[in-house]
């Protein structure tokens, strides 16, 4: 269902307010080059500073926008339960097709805990669900044996963003889940080692810039031509390394789309611009990999 590339959507800001034009059009960019779904409002969406209105309009867009090219997974997770629950209704409303339920932030519930947040949301909701494990942002990860018990109890849960940076994480959920449950990576650079033990495809934050690239190397992979996934992995690596280097997501790829003229690189406090040695480094990179012309 969720295999191949969706992409982690920047959400472009003009004049401190979302711009939605300019989200049209990164929308249309993605479908163009072949992605199989797009994710609005997530970590790279910027999703902790926009306000509920904002956060269901920008959903709200890329439904309607995407007109049925492709999968529309809306960030809707929360560190509240019930905000969670409202979130998802909210975005079946306006048309999404999936939610994308990152693990709660801040207050680190147990495992039960975690079990117990993730069921209320699948029951309140007819959408597919996607979790999502970023332990680096979240402080713990959804453990392997949760995905499990919520894959039984839960039959909208179908597939896990995995962003805990190891490939064993992969090859276990592989041994332990059901046919069908499906897993995806949450890093760019790790895509071709996931799917390489078992992962279908990925969320990428590069794909905001070279969709087709990235379309590419999964399309690939998926079809066993591991030679050519390698050679776009390895074309774009120094790509992917400076976005996890440089500074903290969604700064460095707004300010690699800015650079690269799609779109006004604006964010919002507490997120700052990158430092300018920084951003000529990032521009070095963007200029050997043919991207600025």
């Amino acid at each position: 269902m969720f295999e191949g590339v969706h992409t982690a959507l920047v959400t472009p800001f003009k004049d401190g307010l979302v711009d939605e034009g300019a989200f049209r059009h990164l929308i249309d960019r993605q479908f163009d080059a072949g992605v199989q779904g797009i994710v609005p409002v997530g970590t790279t969406g910027e999703s902790p500073t926009l306000d509920t209105s904002e956060h269901i309009r920008v959903i709200e867009i890329a439904a309607q926008f995407a007109q049925g090219r492709g999968h529309v997974i809306a960030g809707t997770g929360a560190n509240s339960t019930q905000e969670a629950i409202e979130l998802t209704q909210a975005a079946e409303r306006v048309g999404a097709t999936a939610s994308l339920q990152v693990a709660p932030y801040y207050n680190k519930p147990s495992q039960e805990g975690l079990f117990q947040h993730f069921k209320a949301i699948a029951e309140s909701t007819s959408l597919k669900i996607v979790l999502y494990s970023i332990p680096g942002r979240c402080g713990i990860p959804i453990g392997v044996d949760t995905v499990v018990r919520l894959a039984e109890a839960c039959p909208n849960i179908v597939a896990i963003k995995e962003a805990g940076g190891t490939p064993e994480r992969v090859s276990e959920f592989d041994a332990a889940l059901l046919n069908g449950f499906e897993i995806l990576s949450g890093d760019d650079s790790l895509t071709l080692p996931f799917m390489s033990v078992g992962a279908r495809g990925v969320i990428s934050v590069a794909s905001n810039l070279i969709p087709a690239e990235m379309v590419s190397m999964v399309s690939a992979a998926l079809s066993g031509d591991w030679e050519h996934a390698l050679q776009v992995h390895r074309r774009f690596y120094p790509l992917f390394a400076a976005f996890l280097k440089l500074d903290t997501n969604p700064v460095p790829i707004k300010t690699a789309m800015g650079i690269a003229g799609l779109i006004e690189p604006g964010l919002r406090l507490p997120m700052t611009s990158m430092l300018p040695e920084k951003a000529g480094e990032l521009r070095v990179i963007l200029d050997q990999l043919d991207l600025l012309s």
